[in-house]
């Protein structure tokens, strides 16, 4: 498959010894990269933390907070930001929320001042794997919602303090800059990196297939250097904070520690979000983004 990457910085993957493999050799797109086994490359994103497996794993890289809380469904319809005429955005200004909803004082702190996206992801309960996704637009009226999309967690549900293989996803506020996936770009505004490493195969924690679960991915900034591919494995925090976390194709089931979405959402996310308008996710469960 053809290499297609867009406004990235050159990355740096994690050196993977990780015994005999038998494959042939295969070259990781782009000008500045040496050969790799291809076996390698698939493992090194199964490694990565961001799908769910049945077999321990370690995270991929993940980028820097905002911030951390201290600390560091029916689906939808397929359209992510409803559009509206002028006519009837003046009827439903009086229904356009100030504030983003079911977010306390400390978690709107976190939230940039030049934000005009935010990705809000709420977790059914501190120790659930199941949450629902809403895209939110700053207007001049308030916070206009999108369509609401089930979505996975991890495993183990949230944390405050995201470590290597918990099975919990990071609570808090991460800005979102960078997108790739196995497949072509499909017409996102961030920079993407299409590449074959983001293949994955074997089978979730409930027996479902992940092969797919890459196709299309948004790196969210948890431990992860910000302007680099979604495989960069930079760790700002150090590894032992984990990382890799993303949101990524749902592949039936929890996560390590990502968000996932069915594919058309995460295709329809991908062509909304806008670099120029800062996108940020604020994720974690309900009771701790009322904090």
């Amino acid at each position: 498959m053809v290499s297609s990457i867009r406004r990235l910085s050159p990355r740096r993957l994690l050196p993977a010894p990780f015994g005999n493999l038998q494959a042939t050799t295969s070259t990781i797109p782009g000008p500045t990269r040496p050969g790799i086994p291809a076996a390698v490359l698939a493992l090194s994103v199964t490694l990565a933390g961001c799908a769910g497996t049945g077999v321990e794993t370690a995270d991929v890289a993940r980028p820097a907070a905002v911030g951390t809380h201290g600390a560091s469904a029916a689906p939808g319809t397929t359209q992510a930001v409803p559009g509206r005429t002028s006519a009837d955005s003046e009827a439903s200004a009086a229904s356009v929320p100030e504030q983003l909803p079911g977010l306390g004082p400390r978690t709107l702190a976190d939230v940039p001042a030049n934000a005009r996206q935010v990705v809000l992801v709420t977790g059914r309960g501190k120790n659930s794997s199941e949450s629902e996704v809403v895209l939110y637009r700053r207007t001049s009226a308030g916070w206009e919602p999108g369509a609401t999309w089930p979505a996975h967690n991890a495993l183990k549900g949230w944390t405050d303090d995201h470590r290597l293989n918990d099975l919990r996803s990071p609570i808090g506020v991460f800005t979102l800059t960078d997108a790739g996936g196995l497949l072509p770009d499909p017409g996102t505004e961030l920079p993407y990196d299409q590449s074959q490493s983001f293949t994955i195969g074997g089978t979730g924690f409930e027996g479902e297939p992940l092969a797919g679960s890459f196709d299309y991915v948004v790196a969210i900034n948890y431990n992860r250097k910000p302007g680099t591919s979604p495989l960069d494995w930079t760790r700002p925090l150090g590894a032992d904070k984990g990382g890799g976390i993303w949101l990524h194709v749902d592949h039936g089931g929890p996560t390590h520690g990502c968000v996932s979405l069915a594919q058309q959402h995460m295709k329809e996310l991908l062509r909304t979000l806008d670099p120029d308008r800062h996108p940020v996710i604020v994720m974690g469960d309900a009771a701790s983004l009322k904090r």
